[in-house]
């Protein structure tokens, strides 16, 4: 079994070499896939909504991917060959000011509008009474130790 994670490892190494953008966009969309798969199970769920998936997958795809890969690449341009822990934390910081931001309210917007097919009216009144918290928890939840193993879920948050 570890030769088989070893050589799947690697390849998706090699693969991220050759074809950057690609590979972390098709990871972004399995990852917010088996994400979504595991939220709706632990939701209580009787089955998958395959609709939500896919639309989460799509996200993950057509955003999450391109967006973390030319933002890192531009931080990367921008503290060209440093390396050390403090180079490592402004640009999680500057990550976290920035992205973080960004695209929680992003996602406010597609899941309400394009998931839930919610009109524009709801969906800004929902950001508005939402967003914040939101944005402050994960903030808060890169910072700090959780205090329980239980966490909300994204139905939870969402609703």
């Amino acid at each position: 079994m570890g030769e088989i994670v070893k050589k799947g490892w690697s390849q998706y190494m090699l693969q991220l070499r050759l074809h950057p953008l690609k590979t972390k966009m098709i990871t972004a969309g399995v990852l917010a896939g088996i994400s979504d798969s595991a939220a709706q199970k632990l939701s209580g769920f009787s089955k998958i909504d395959l609709r939500r998936l896919l639309l989460k997958m799509l996200f993950g795809f057509a955003y999450g991917g391109p967006c973390g890969h030319f933002v890192h690449k531009l931080l990367d341009s921008i503290f060209r060959g440093k390396r050390d822990k403090k180079t490592v934390a402004k640009k999680v910081l500057i990550e976290q000011l920035t992205l973080s931001p960004c695209t929680h309210l992003l996602f406010f917007f597609y899941y309400g509008l394009v998931a839930e097919r919610r009109p524009w009216s709801e969906v800004k009144i929902r950001v508005r009474k939402q967003y914040p918290s939101v944005q402050v928890t994960a903030w808060m939840g890169n910072i700090s130790k959780p205090k329980s193993k239980n966490c909300d879920s994204e139905e939870q948050i969402i609703s």
